[in-house]
């Protein structure tokens, strides 16, 4: 039986920091279920891409629509080995569920892998799981990092941290390394 993960997304995820760790997951053979808060199994969310073009911060422009697989109601933590919270716009709202809080606090008190990148720090900070933790975000959430109780890793762009159960990343250009180490998380 393969391995489950789940994924929480809402609209205005970064593209890549969904579509991509989903297609390889899927690829390694894990079984992978999207969800979003008042989303139900095959409606859509949009996509936000963030691109590094030499401005102060990083620019935004329209993704694709990602159809989601699973009803974030049904969601049983239990049944999943793993968790993974993409950056982009949506972290700042989806951390304002109650539900979507409990579920990572589940996952982190059961010490299961929890992969967040980018922004998705911010669902981490509001659940309360990065006090005395080391994590790597975006630069602009390192405040939330701190103001949290954590210490934030000015790792760069293209590396990742694992801090016991968390894997974090500042943004999409660590893929490789990021998803590289959940999946060792996961093993």
């Amino acid at each position: 039986m393969s391995k489950k993960i789940l994924i929480l997304a809402g609209d205005f995820v970064e593209d890549y920091e969904l579509m991509v760790p989903f297609q390889c997951l899927k690829m390694l053979g894990y079984e992978v279920d999207v969800v979003c808060p008042n989303k139900k199994a095959d409606e859509q969310i949009k996509t936000a891409i963030h691109d590094f073009e030499g401005d102060q911060t990083y620019t935004e422009k329209p993704g694709h629509n990602f159809t989601l697989n699973a009803n974030f109601d049904d969601v049983i933590e239990s049944n999943y080995d793993g968790l993974l919270i993409p950056g982009g716009r949506s972290s700042e709202y989806i951390r304002l569920d109650k539900r979507v809080i409990e579920i990572v606090q589940e996952f982190n008190t059961k010490n299961k892998p929890i992969a967040s990148v980018c922004h998705g720090i911010l669902v981490l900070a509001a659940a309360g799981i990065i006090k005395d933790r080391t994590c790597s975000c975006y630069p602009a959430c390192a405040p939330d990092v701190t103001l949290n109780g954590g210490t934030w890793a000015d790792i760069g762009f293209e590396d990742a941290i694992v801090d016991k159960n968390l894997v974090t990343a500042a943004a999409w250009p660590a893929h490789p390394v990021w998803l590289a180490k959940f999946h060792d998380m996961l093993k």
